[in-house]
């Protein structure tokens, strides 16, 4: 045996360093020997499901984790390997971005429907592993470029701006209020849910917001269903304070107030029955007939904290087509939410305002601090895309005619939120809008945007749009 062998004594530094040597230099002619080292590569999606738009700019996207025991994140690769319907998204429509241990998976639209695409993870020593993405495409829309999508609910119905960018947005099929940022397609950052400090309602059927200060007063339509059926939470306003902004906006739950149907009702028939309320909102009036009874506007009046307008979607007065559209002035707005369980409260009302929208109704209205207002305007009906939407500014004068801005485009969907009212004199002013969403066939399988099972699917678009060209 060689005189240096034989000098190694057993486990010392040096007879374990020649080992070491020896089994590097073996492994680096048995690759097999080396792959055996590392283990099965991990790939975790943020969201197994996620929804795009043909032609979107901006679309939501999820993040993938990466890892493997015995190797750097940095060593992993991952790419789309195969989909199951290449016309509504092929695996070279999926686009990976990233080098650590998060990624970012985008995914480009071709066609409306949906595909499950097929990620694969590629690990040291040839070591793979797959997952799944449940991809959703809807159709191309005008304004694309000015046009994100809020997920995780499809029916926003009322919103209210908290600044630095940020929007609350309520939705009239669940009780949530829901935080985004109003630049960005995807997910709420942060959502609120209120039903136990309001004794568990059903549905509110949430249709208008307005802020003042710091409070911000959100109501139901308080309209019947569309079955014609009562429902008495839907009567419901409420308030809540805003604290912070931006991401970091709170809310906190005020008071409430189920009375201003009834009161509204009241009020109407002491004055001759000349709105038809109690008509409109009797059991089996479907609610959003030219004679029905629904609320979907809700702001305050010019300069004021305690007198809000309400907006009605029905009736049109007189009730039929080419009536006007009607506001009903709320005295002390501020009373009802703070009267706790106070019955002797209740709403007073100013004299009803009658503004002429061309035969449409109101669907939203928002004033500026500069005291201009923006109408949406839209059908009464239900669902119904024939009519048209309009923008009007007005100057919140009851004498006052409102002027019409534009006609919005409209692919499907209905026009129902406006985020925050731009200087409406400055050439170029842009209004960002909202959708509800919820009676869409979004992916064209029939199904409703608000029936569809996964939330991740379901989704409000919002559109920035130029008033003064």
């Amino acid at each position: 045996m060689p005189a240096d062998e034989r000098t190694l004594v057993p486990h010392s530094p040096a007879r374990i360093a020649v080992v070491a040597a020896a089994a590097l230099a073996l492994g680096a002619f048995n690759p097999a020997a080396q792959a055996s080292s590392y283990g099965t590569p991990a790939i975790a999606l943020s969201d197994a499901y996620l929804s795009g738009a043909v032609g979107a700019t901006g679309d939501p996207t999820v993040t993938v984790t990466l890892a493997q025991k015995g190797a750097d994140a940095s060593q992993l690769t991952v790419a789309a390997t195969k989909s199951s319907d290449t016309s509504v998204a092929a695996a070279t429509d999926v686009t990976v971005t990233g080098t650590g241990a998060t990624r970012t998976v985008a995914v480009k639209a071709e066609g409306v429907g949906y595909a499950d695409l097929t990620l694969k993870v590629t690990g040291a020593g040839g070591k793979t592993a797959t997952t799944t993405l449940h991809y959703a495409a809807s159709q191309s829309v005008s304004d694309s470029a000015d046009t994100r999508y809020f997920t995780g609910a499809a029916d926003a119905s009322a919103a209210v701006d908290v600044g630095g960018g940020y929007t609350v947005v309520a939705d009239d099929e669940s009780n949530t209020l829901r935080l985004y940022r109003d630049d960005t397609s995807g997910a709420p950052v942060r959502t609120w849910d209120f039903d136990a400090q309001l004794g568990n309602p059903d549905e509110m059927d949430l249709e208008a917001a307005a802020r003042v200060g710091d409070t911000v007063y959100w109501t139901g339509s308080m309209g019947n269903n569309k079955d014609g059926k009562l429902e008495p939470d839907r009567s419901t306003l409420f308030t809540t304070t805003v604290s912070g902004s931006g991401a970091d906006t709170q809310l906190t739950f005020g008071g409430s107030y189920q009375g201003l149907r009834d009161d509204l009702i009241a009020w109407d028939e002491a004055n001759g029955n000349r709105l038809g309320f109690a008509a409109g909102a009797a059991k089996g009036q479907i609610p959003k007939e030219v004679n029905g009874f629904n609320v979907e506007g809700l702001e305050f009046a010019p300069g004021s904290s305690t007198t809000a307008y309400l907006g009605f979607r029905a009736p049109l007065v007189p009730p039929q087509d080419g009536g006007k559209a009607l506001l009903v002035p709320v005295t002390n707005i501020d009373q009802l939410a703070a009267s706790g369980q106070d019955t002797s409260t209740h709403a007073t009302f100013g004299a009803p305002i009658e503004l002429d929208l061309g035969g449409l109704s109101v669907r939203d209205i928002r004033r500026n601090d500069a005291g201009q207002y923006l109408i949406v305007a839209g059908s009464y009906a239900a669902d119904d895309p024939s009519e048209p939407y309009v923008l009007y500014s007005w100057d919140g004068v009851a004498s006052d005619q409102p002027v019409k801005l534009m006609t919005v485009p409209t692919e499907y969907g209905a026009w129902e939120s406006v985020i925050s009212v731009p200087d409406l004199s400055a050439p170029g002013a842009q209004v960002q809008l909202i959708q509800d969403d919820g009676s869409a066939d979004l992916y064209g399988d029939g199904t409703e945007a608000k029936d569809l099972d996964q939330s991740e699917w379901q989704k409000s678009r919002t559109t920035w749009f130029t008033l003064n060209g």
